[in-house]
Parts: structure tokens; sequence; C-alpha cells
């Protein structure tokens, strides 16, 4: 088995996340102050950075009922055509084959966990052999040497960049996109 590092130094590299927003509009303030439901009005924000420039590439208003996963491929198609993406990095909801196929549509490196039961895919597709080769090297250098050497530790930047977000703009629920 080959072991090479996955990430080159000088690769251009996105990483993807999502993260709850709570909308706050008239219906807010009524019910702190009458009383009444306690149901509140969640938005997602996916978005997806420059790993080394923190720079917005991409990003989806969806409801809270969307999930991950099918956001990738709509975060990748902002980015436009000619521009390279050397790899993606995201967490593990993103283990999907829609996932795996939109980045190898894109001719990057997925950087995704495979799940601790992980089995093998037909190799069918270009995405299915780089998450076969993602969990072949997991099971052997293990998850912990796995996370360090394919460079997953990066994903941590963006886990933080919502929340930098959050506290510049605020949202009115008659401006959120559904």
């Amino acid at each position: 088995m080959c072991l090479a590092p996955l990430i080159a130094a000088s690769s251009d590299c996105r990483a993807v996340d999502s993260t709850g927003i709570k909308a706050e509009g008239e219906g807010e303030w009524n019910a702190r102050k009458h009383g009444g439901s306690k149901r509140r009005i969640w938005r997602k924000i996916h978005i997806g950075i420059d790993a080394e420039t923190l720079e917005v590439r991409a990003v989806e208003v969806t409801g809270s009922n969307i999930g991950d996963a099918p956001m990738l491929p709509e975060l990748l198609n902002q980015i436009p055509p000619d521009q390279d993406i050397g790899s993606v990095t995201a967490d593990g909801a993103y283990d999907t084959r829609k996932c795996h196929e939109a980045i190898a549509a894109r001719d990057a490196h997925a950087v995704i966990p495979p799940r601790k039961n992980a089995k093998l895919w037909k190799p069918t597709s270009a995405g299915a052999i780089a998450r076969n080769d993602a969990v072949n090297a997991q099971r052997y250098l293990g998850r912990t040497v796995w996370r360090h050497w394919s460079g997953y530790h990066r994903r941590s930047r963006v886990e933080t960049k919502p929340l930098g977000i959050m506290l510049r703009i605020t949202l009115p629920v008659s401006e959120c996109i559904v």
C-alpha cells in the first residue's frame, strides 16, 4: 500500500461545513412578550471556504430540514469551473456517493473520514475508488493517524468561520432564503 501524503504544500484546499442559526422576527418577540408557542424558526448556513485564506467561496442558506451532504454539489457549483480545487475537506456527514462523485467530477481530492463501520464500495467510478483508498488507509493507519496524515485536522478552521460570520450579520425572517 502506497501512503504518499495527500495534501500538497500549495494545494487549493476547500473546507465545507454547516451550522444552524435561529431566525428571529416579529413572532419571536410576541412569543416572548405574551407567551405562546416555543417553536423557533431555524435556518442552516452551508459554507465552503478556502482553508488557507479563510475566504468564503460558497454559501447556501436552507431550512433546517435539509441535510449537509445534499448541499455539497451546490456549493462546488458556486466555484467557477476554471478554478482548480485541490482538495475538499468535510466531516463524516459528507461520506456519501453523491459527495464523492461531485468532488471527483471537479478533479479534487476528498478528505472525508469514512464511517467507523465503512465497507468498500464497488470501484465503478473515480469517487468510489478514492473513497475506497481512504477506507483502506484508515484501516491501515488507524483513525487518529489518518486524520493527521490526510490533512483532515485543517477542517477545524472552517468550524470557527460561521461564528465569525454570524457575529457580523443578522438575517431577519423576511430576508431568509429557503
